[in-house]
């Protein structure tokens, strides 16, 4: 089985969780950010990281997701400031599954990251705050060794 890993990235959390991804991967495999990321096709798993803007995957991964083919096996996981399980983060991993509602999505996995200071005041002056900047502040340190290892196991679990 030959494995994509592509992932978006500004403060290195959804990297961290790219590069667990690809270590625990089997068989033939590739890592890139997205800028740098091949085409598709001909890949039998691909795996998309993407952080979370306005409640969606940032619009590099949005962009990357539509190009995966049709019957693709799709992975996809993120980092965002809100809360795991939270409404905010289950939304935006819809949004993220419908985007790539013609792929054969294979599993799913999200956790908190660490939200830069200074997003985290811009975010703060907005008149209408975002609706994960109270879930924040616990997101410091993530993804931390247990959200790794989550990660892995849920990657384990598609080979």
């Amino acid at each position: 089985m030959k494995s994509l890993v592509v992932y978006s990235s500004v403060t290195g959390n959804t990297r961290k969780l790219a590069e667990a991804a690809w270590d625990t991967l089997n068989g033939p495999k590739e890592i890139f950010p997205i800028l740098e990321a091949p085409d598709p096709e001909g890949y039998d798993l691909i795996a998309v990281g993407f952080w979370l803007i306005a409640g969606k995957p940032d619009p590099k991964s949005a962009e990357y997701l539509a190009k995966i083919k049709p019957g693709q096996s799709l992975f996809l996981f993120a980092t965002h400031g809100a809360a795991c399980g939270s409404e905010h983060a289950e939304n935006a991993m819809n949004h993220a599954k419908e985007i790539a509602s013609k792929t054969k999505i294979v599993g799913t996995f999200s956790c908190q990251g660490e939200v830069s200071p200074a997003i985290l005041k811009k975010a703060g002056s907005k008149p209408v705050p975002p609706v994960w900047l109270k879930d924040a502040p616990a997101a410091e340190g993530h993804p931390d060794s247990a959200d790794i290892e989550a990660l892995k196991k849920v990657v384990e679990g598609l080979q």
